[in-house]
């Protein structure tokens, strides 16, 4: 009785920090005339790919439920010794502390995916930085790492968006193969689409499905015989 009393203490008092974040957050954004300087007129690129000199690739998985499979999905990563990258929505890793901090125990990279999954390209300046900046805030809370990768969903983004991140200090991630999980829900096209004609520093975008999970561990053995190294995205996309 007393551990069930502990946990559930221990279960509202994070959500209360958590709360007083965003609220803070929220408070600070729109209470800002224009938040931070603006950097319009400087030239700032997404990134489609990673360091095509290097056997390397990056498996990103954008994740705003299934968090079950999510663990799975690192048990898996764990077997091959792999390190991938979770682009988080900020709503997510607010009910998903547990989950959040196990990506990061394991060695594993969290990037940014805006808070509620919204279209980028259709916000301005203060709404762009909004979803962005309450997600790193959010995740930095719950596990102690800053974001630093941001992943428009959808792929999605404008000027604005890459103005708020040169901002921020983000590197916009986009990717060179879709496995397009979401949509179509086949193992064997996964594998397909996240293995065929691969190159030095391919961006693999993925999701947290039960056909990708069922795919992973193929996909990660092929990498493996011809030679190739699953790393995080910051690695990947290095100098």
């Amino acid at each position: 009785m007393k551990k069930i009393k502990r946990e559930l203490f221990l279960n509202i008092f994070s959500n209360a920090v958590v709360a007083l974040v965003i609220v803070f957050v929220f408070a600070f954004t729109l209470t800002s005339p224009t938040g931070l300087v603006s950097t319009a007129g400087k030239n700032y690129e997404p990134y489609y790919n990673g360091n095509r000199q290097y056997k390397k690739v990056s498996l990103m998985f954008n994740v705003y439920q299934n968090t079950k499979i999510v663990e799975d999905i690192l048990g898996v990563l764990e077997n091959h010794n792999a390190k991938a990258t979770f682009f988080v929505g900020g709503c997510w890793a607010d009910d998903n502390a547990d989950c959040l901090n196990k990506i990061v125990g394991q060695g594993h990279e969290v990037g940014n995916h805006g808070y509620f999954h919204k279209d980028h390209d259709k916000l301005d300046y203060e709404q762009n930085k909004q979803e962005i900046y309450l997600t790193e805030t959010v995740v930095t809370a719950l596990c102690g790492e800053k974001t630093t990768l941001f992943a428009p969903p959808s792929g999605a983004f404008n000027k604005s968006t890459l103005e708020v991140c040169l901002d921020l200090d983000y590197k916009v991630i986009m990717w060179s193969k879709d496995t397009i999980d979401w949509r179509d829900k086949n193992s064997a096209l996964v594998k397909k689409r996240a293995t065929e004609n691969l190159e030095n520093g391919d961006l693999i975008l993925m999701h947290p499905t039960e056909h990708t999970l069922s795919a992973l561990d193929d996909i990660l053995s092929y990498y493996e015989s011809v030679g190739f190294t699953a790393v995080t995205v910051s690695e990947n996309i290095a100098e």
